[in-house]
């Protein structure tokens, strides 16, 4: 009986992932760890996607753990059962903050996943180990970031790429050694593309959060160049759809997949888009990079007064692209396509100004 284990629930990725993965075979099995103090929210969001979905209703198991701890500090009847059953994993768990210290920062995303490894190199019927990692292990290199490209000497930005970066390097080594495993390497994700639904207000939504603060007329910073930097958008729908499609491929084994749009919009676009949505008129304001996120950083209060975090400034200056070509071509004939940034746009814009309720903060 194929018997999925899923860290990350009931996080943004793992929640819209978690169904797909149930919806393969009616036999399906799936054990979540979740930390204790995140199963009250994981009960929530499991009984609503049963009540949505009758059919996996009783086929989800939480299992109380941390993936930071040996074992995943799961029970040891727990763990038994794990050892004995599963044969597939999902390693979504880790800190998603920018700002997020370097202790937190090592001890979630890099001793997370070296836990992970550790369970599953002694998982008898194991058959892949799904690693999602981000584009943003490519740090500040210049250019094209090819899939295939990990360490290029880059310089990363910060403890969220840099812990990132580590983890997917222990998962590369795994590799080497004989673990079956895929790595999937997500853009800036934001909410559904249909129905614009996002579980956190962060990345581009900074950007819309700057814009709803100022008068009619938006001074925007320019920090690079508007038209020439590009920003890796990609909507959660496609990222859990194209996860979900590749990892039932022979030829996905061993493969890392950059999950970002092809054609991402431009900064202006982005800013233009949101602004004209949001009913602002943009006059550019040029300033320098580093300076600029030093005295937004530095002064009390002005990331809470801007709306935007003084590590998302580098962003609008990062000099990296990103290849998808393995995953085009893997997706190729399936119809599943990242929808372009202009189709999606307002829906992102809409569900942020009609669910104030939803904050920016990491699930940690």
């Amino acid at each position: 009986m194929p018997t999925v284990l899923l860290t990350g629930f009931p996080g943004f990725l793992g929640s819209a992932l978690l169904p797909r993965l149930l919806a393969r075979t009616p036999y399906t099995q799936a054990r979540c760890v979740v930390q204790p103090r995140h199963l009250a929210a994981a009960r929530r969001r499991l009984s609503g996607i049963e009540a949505d979905h009758p059919e996996m209703a009783g086929r989800t198991e939480l299992l109380e753990g941390d993936v930071t701890a040996g074992d995943l500090d799961l029970r040891p009847t727990d763990r038994d059962r794990v050892l004995a059953e599963v044969t597939e994993v999902w390693h979504l768990a880790a800190v998603y903050d920018l700002a997020v210290g370097e202790q937190v920062a090592r001890r979630v995303n890099i001793g997370g996943t070296a836990r992970v490894l550790d369970l599953c190199a002694r998982l008898p019927h194991l058959e892949r180990l799904h690693h999602v990692s981000t584009c943003y292990v490519s740090g500040r290199f210049a250019g094209e970031f090819a899939e295939d490209a990990l360490d290029e000497g880059q310089e990363l930005r910060n403890h969220y790429e840099s812990t990132k970066f580590e983890a997917e390097l222990l998962v590369r080594k795994a590799l080497t050694d004989g673990l079956p495993a895929t790595v999937y390497r997500p853009g800036i994700v934001v909410g559904d593309s249909v129905t614009g639904e996002t579980q956190k207000y962060d990345g581009p939504y900074f950007l819309a959060t700057f814009l709803r603060r100022q008068p009619l007329v938006a001074l925007v910073p320019r920090l690079g160049d508007p038209d020439r930097v590009r920003v890796s958008l990609v909507p959660r729908d496609f990222v859990v759809d194209a996860m979900d499609r590749l990892s039932a491929l022979d030829a996905s084994l061993g493969r890392t997949y950059a999950l970002t749009d092809p054609d991402p919009p431009t900064v202006r676009e982005v800013v233009d888009t949101f602004a004209r949505r949001l009913g602002r008129r943009v006059v550019w304001l040029p300033l320098p990079v580093a300076p600029t996120r030093r005295l937004v950083g530095s002064v009390p209060g002005a990331e809470a007064l801007l709306g935007l975090p003084a590590e998302a400034l580098e962003y609008f200056a990062s000099p990296t692209t990103y290849a998808t070509t393995h995953t085009r071509a893997d997706l190729a004939g399936t119809g599943l396509e990242c929808p372009p940034f202009a189709s999606y746009a307002d829906r992102l814009i809409d569900f942020m100004v009609e669910h104030p309720e939803v904050g920016s903060a990491a699930m940690t």
